[in-house]
């Protein structure tokens, strides 16, 4: 006999283990066993904050989810479902009312409806025109300042020349306005 047909590798013991396993029907099954760091777990509630792999996460609603820029954007966007019943947003009036209620029209129908049998429709009527004119008092201080810092000293017309404007607002007269005007609205309050 030749020394061709000799076998010059010796098996290893997985190379023995692999044998076996594929005999005996076992062909998927490990023939090595792996040693390693397994990184600890760490479980997190809702609300929790954390960073991992350089990026800040979060879990809203049970979800795990990835902590960005957008996340206010996401907060003006109707959702697909209420949070409150759960059910499709697909009513045309459920974009209004989410915008000022953060509920679908359903929604708020029921819970306008139990104040109604409790009782509370009227105070929760003042509490919502109170708030409106509130809001309305805010814009409206708002716009008046933006208003006596604005700069006339010039405006470009029409033809494209600069104009030169002289006068200007009595702001003291401006300001005493106002005041009125914001007496006159919180007099409209309930």
């Amino acid at each position: 006999m030749s020394q061709d047909n000799v076998l010059k590798k010796e098996f290893k013991k997985q190379d023995v283990k692999r044998l076996r396993n594929i005999m005996s029907g076992k062909a998927g099954e490990r023939t090595t066993e792996g040693v390693g760091y397994t990184k600890q777990q760490q479980f997190h509630k809702e609300g929790d904050v954390w960073t991992e792999n350089g990026r800040e996460w979060t879990i809203k609603d049970g979800i795990k989810q990835n902590v960005t820029k957008l996340d206010k954007a996401k907060e003006i966007m109707m959702p697909m479902f209420c949070p409150s019943c759960k059910k499709i947003m697909n009513h045309k009036h459920d974009k209004l009312f989410w915008n000022n209620h953060r509920k679908c029209y359903d929604c708020l129908i029921e819970f306008e409806h139990e104040l109604k049998m409790k009782g509370l429709w009227e105070d929760y009527e003042k509490e919502i025109h109170n708030n409106d004119i509130d809001n309305f008092v805010k814009d409206y201080q708002i716009w008046v300042e933006n208003m006596l810092t604005e700069s006339n000293q010039g405006f470009v017309s029409e033809a494209g020349e600069v104009e030169n404007w002289k006068g200007g607002i009595n702001k003291d007269l401006a300001k005493q306005s106002t005041a009125e005007v914001i007496e006159y609205l919180q007099s409209l309050k309930k």
